[in-house]
């Protein structure tokens, strides 16, 4: 016990020395961002995409706007599959020796995130080592390296194509763990590396029932589905009384607002929860203080931000901004530089600063996933600050959903139609669309608008589904566990038609 609380001390002091550079950047936004651009240009400028867009000949962000467009993955898909093929200097200097697959929930062609020696050791590695100093640095009194910190990824093992590797981004990380990490770690890098899901989770309960676990890494709704597994397999009433020493749970991919009282059950006693931010393309913010629904964004992983205000998305030359020109409450589309040889990049995500001093965010939806069926703009967290106040007034506790639009017929208004899977059903149905309802229409003036007198949009049509719908239809897509989600917004009937009729 001694040799683990040395160790955990002397952990502790290595990983704080970080906190320094981060206040640095949260001083000097704006010049470390500037330095990254440039750094970046100029050490690409020979590549192929380098010459195509005269890399060396720029000299502004002006410039920068200018002379290379802002791509998606599609425009950016004929380099990716060049460096795929083994050809050197495409849009990153040197060759790329592993992709991150990644794929959406429907059946659409996989995407292979080019992963370079840089963006894994300088933007990846580096934030992982960032989120346990901030938390460290917030919590002074800390046991994380004392107990075991149980990650739960979507990882398999790495396959080999050409003269390079993809797989799951887990599978690359867990491959390139130092060594300090990997034992204080379980499940074992072997288990972490399954690819059945089913087969796996049977594995990693099997290993983790048996392990002091202080803190736990992954996807709320999949985390939460190892814990109840856990619980089923331990045969006690909350993880607490298996784990009394956990302390943290780190979790991104989807929004926690959802789950949050789900959580506080399952697991019986107070703890910490953090906040991460990150993707194939690269890692973007990390919750620093506690007890908040923000997170810092990371200004020196080799990603250079740009904005565009969403109001602007789909026009065919939309404006821009980098960090000086944001303004708080303001949702925007991001786009990102990389490290790892992605230029101007559209991710898919949009996001709103809660503050430019320093620079903090929320995740507010996907650019792709929103209900604008009727121009009533309807996004992620509007419908989520709505269900919480529907849950909170009937007893409910939501699982998992989705919307989508039932569009106007000749002589008949249009409607949101929504599947509802609950954990604790609401006291009172109607009570509980009827809150939801008028607080979109209270938070949302375009809804409430379209709402009045039911003459563009009726009252929301709601749909309880059966136990592990969600769940079920994730499998019949093959894509169970990691970073795999159920679209919650969607503005036409792709996701909510099939998930209908298994609802039969």
């Amino acid at each position: 016990m001694a040799t683990k609380a040395l160790f955990n001390t002397v952990v502790n002091w290595f990983i704080r020395q970080r906190i320094d550079q981060i206040q640095n950047f949260m001083k000097h936004p704006i010049e470390t961002q500037k330095g990254i651009l440039f750094s970046q240009l100029f050490h690409a400028e020979n590549t192929e995409y380098g010459r195509k867009y005269g890399f060396n000949s720029i000299s502004s962000y002006q410039d920068f706007k200018n002379k290379v467009p802002i791509v998606t993955y599609e425009d950016f898909e004929p380099y990716i599959e060049r460096a795929r093929r083994g050809y050197k200097d495409v849009s990153w200097p040197g060759y790329i020796k592993h992709f991150a697959k990644s794929s959406g929930t429907t059946n659409a062609k996989s995407k292979f995130i080019p992963i370079s020696s840089e963006s894994l050791e300088y933007c990846h590695m580096k934030a992982g080592k960032d989120m346990v100093s901030i938390y460290a640095n917030n919590h002074p009194e800390n046991q994380l390296f004392t107990n075991k910190n149980l990650r739960l990824g979507g990882s398999s093992e790495l396959y080999a194509d050409f003269d390079t590797k993809f797989g799951d981004l887990s599978a690359i990380l867990i491959d390139n763990l130092p060594f300090w990490v990997e034992i204080t770690t379980t499940p074992s890098k072997k288990v972490s590396l399954m690819s059945e899901w089913e087969s796996k989770l049977k594995a990693i309960v099997t290993e983790v029932k048996n392990e002091d676990v202080g803190s736990i890494l992954g996807v709320p709704s999949w985390m939460m589905v190892l814990l109840q597994k856990t619980l089923q397999e331990t045969n006690i009433e909350s993880i607490s009384e298996l784990w009394p020493n956990l302390e943290v749970f780190f979790h991104g991919g989807i929004s926690f607002k959802p789950y949050r009282e789900q959580y506080q059950k399952i697991i019986g006693k107070d703890i910490n929860y953090y906040e991460i931010y990150n993707a194939s393309e690269g890692f973007f913010g990390i919750q620093d203080r506690s007890n908040s629904d923000e997170m810092l964004l990371m200004l020196d992983y080799g990603i250079f931000y740009e904005f565009i205000p969403m109001e602007q998305f789909h026009f065919s030359n939309p404006k821009t901004v980098n960090l000086e020109d944001v303004e708080v409450g303001k949702n925007y589309a991001m786009v990102i530089t990389t490290n790892g040889g992605l230029w101007r990049y559209l991710i898919g995500d949009t996001v709103l600063f809660t503050s430019t001093n320093p620079f903090r965010i929320k995740i507010t939806g996907r650019t792709k996933h929103y209900i604008n069926a009727f121009g009533e703009e309807l996004m992620i967290t509007n419908v989520e600050s709505a269900l919480s106040q529907a849950c909170n007034l009937t007893g409910a506790c939501i699982k998992d959903f989705t919307g989508a639009p039932v569009f106007m017929k000749k002589n008949e208004s249009g409607a949101h139609e929504w599947i509802f899977e609950f954990s604790q059903k609401p006291s009172d149905l109607d009570r509980f669309i009827d809150v939801f309802d008028q607080h979109l229409k209270t938070i949302n003036s375009d809804y409430e608008a379209k709402r009045y007198n039911n003459m563009t949009l009726k009252r929301p049509i709601v749909h309880i589904a059966k136990p592990n719908l969600f769940y079920q239809w994730l499998e019949s897509k093959g894509k169970l566990g990691g970073q795999n989600k159920v679209p919650r917004l969607s503005n036409d009937r792709e996701y909510i038609e099939p998930l209908l009729q298994l609802n039969k």
